[in-house]
């Protein structure tokens, strides 16, 4: 099924990318402009937002195509898309990843879920839903999930060339990675041929999703005086699921010898332990599990596990909130006690 976007008022393809760091959405917006302009002959443009630079914090990457008697002028963040790529599905409980969506939108989510979950998740109501395994393919082809993005997107701009891609991840590559041309293009190749669709009827009085800006907790009219922070920094709510790549450690309690390699080498005390007695009739902690509410997903409590007691494996939604050993806090007063 090849779904074709509309044009908006102004004659423009929009697709907006939601991912975060380390997935490769920025240069798959670049990589997709590129081929879209020097392949099929559009005006395009594209760029990216993001605040640090780092592995985990939400990305956008914004993509433009007008047609070639089409000049475009507007280097606005996209606010309401025709295409939507979403690299990485628990980001929707960080980030409105849908706003601004029209109604007969087209939303594609790196998921091996069925897609009235994804459909209820994102508060969907109509329009296309695309679902492609974009995380199993890069696994098994040891590249990056953005690769197998490309493809599928590919599949839904049906008014793209395809070979072009092809030539442009060549590009991308060949010169200081050409081990990694190859298995890219199967990559994409296989994005492009595993993508599925289920598409959700669009009433004819439907109206696009409002679009929103988070709006920031103090500002100049809201700060205390001399702005003093009066709250503690801690990140005993932060909930981390949306920054994980795709993968958590899994704990075997047969094999664990309790030795706290990996809560030395854990930089967001994610092991939770409780005293007990050894055979000996000893004081001891011993590992209880895993608070997975603030697992980034780094994986180094695996390498120094040295029991092979902990190991990577690939995170399913809904697996951390169902597995995870919880540590014991009382917050009382914006206190932490």
């Amino acid at each position: 099924m090849t779904i074709l976007p509309k044009k908006n008022k102004n004659g423009f393809y929009e697709i907006r990318l939601e991912s975060i760091g380390g997935l490769g959405a920025n240069l798959a917006g670049k990589m997709l402009a590129e081929s879209g302009v020097l392949g099929s002959g559009f005006n395009g443009s594209n760029f990216a937002s993001y605040g640090s630079e780092k592995k985990g914090s939400p990305v956008k990457s914004f993509i433009r195509f007008a047609d070639a008697d089409t000049e475009i002028r507007d280097h606005s963040p996209i606010e309401e898309p025709n295409v939507i790529g979403i690299f990485h599905e628990a980001l929707y409980k960080m980030v409105d990843v849908v706003s601004g969506l029209q109604p007969d939108g087209i939303v594609l989510v790196n998921s091996i879920r069925n897609f009235d979950e994804i459909k209820e998740d994102l508060n969907l109501s109509y329009g296309t839903l695309a679902i492609v395994d974009a995380l199993g393919i890069a696994v098994e082809e040891k590249t990056k999930v953005n690769t197998a993005m490309l493809g599928a997107l590919f599949r839904i701009c049906d008014f793209l060339d395809a070979d072009s891609m092809k030539n442009v991840i060549k590009r991308t590559f060949e010169r200081k990675y050409p081990h990694l041309v190859e298995p890219n293009i199967r990559t994409f190749e296989r994005g492009y041929n595993e993508v599925q669709f289920k598409e959700y009827q669009v009433p004819s009085n439907a109206a696009a999703k409002s679009f929103t800006k988070p709006a920031p907790i103090l500002g100049y009219e809201t700060q205390v005086i001399g702005g003093t922070i009066l709250a503690q920094g801690n990140s005993l709510l932060k909930d981390m699921s949306g920054s994980r790549q795709g993968f958590l450690p899994s704990w075997d309690q047969e094999k664990c010898i309790h030795c706290a390699a990996c809560d030395t080498a854990c930089p967001d005390f994610c092991f939770v332990w409780k005293e007990g007695e050894d055979k000996r009739g000893r004081k001891q902690m011993f590992l209880s599990g895993i608070d997975y509410q603030y697992c980034k997903g780094c994986l180094k409590c695996v390498d120094a596990c040295p029991t092979s007691a902990l190991a990577e494996m690939r995170e399913t939604l809904g697996f951390a909130e169902e597995n995870t050993v919880k540590h014991h806090h009382s917050l009382q007063e914006g206190s932490v006690e």
